[in-house]
């Protein structure tokens, strides 16, 4: 089942979010550090837009792990801030490198389930340099 988590990162990558938006559940639970929890496709998709245009990003040194029901990557960013995100630092263009991960619940070959961490204040510190 870990291939839908490699399949999702691979549409990640490739800006397709579509292709993401394949890889999930209908009642999908998007859990972000530092935000709310986003529940349905519909409004993963609205996030997946929005990403779209605020940054640029590839996720780098992915290593993914799978233990039955239960998935969790971890990777580096490497991106750009391209649109200012609201309650944010301005965006111009700023590059950032930045660890992360990810947390999934996977049902009947989807993911149901992805809580992303990553640490918002050394974002906030590279792009605000």
């Amino acid at each position: 089942m870990s291939d839908v988590i490699a399949r999702y990162y691979a549409a990640f990558n490739a800006g397709d979010a579509a292709g993401m938006l394949d890889c999930v559940t209908e009642d999908v639970e998007h859990r972000v550090n530092e935000g709310g929890i986003r529940r349905g496709k519909a409004l993963f998709a609205e996030f997946c837009g929005h990403m779209g245009v605020s940054y640029a990003e590839e996720l780098r040194d992915m290593v993914i792990f799978q233990n039955g029901a239960r998935g969790a990557a971890e990777f580096v960013v490497h991106g750009r801030y391209l649109q200012t995100d609201p309650g944010l630092p301005e965006a111009r263009g700023q590059v950032y490198v930045l660890p992360a991960g990810a947390f999934f619940d996977l049902r009947d070959g989807l993911i149901s389930r992805v809580t992303t961490f990553y640490n918002l204040r050394d974002w906030v510190a590279q792009v605000s340099a």
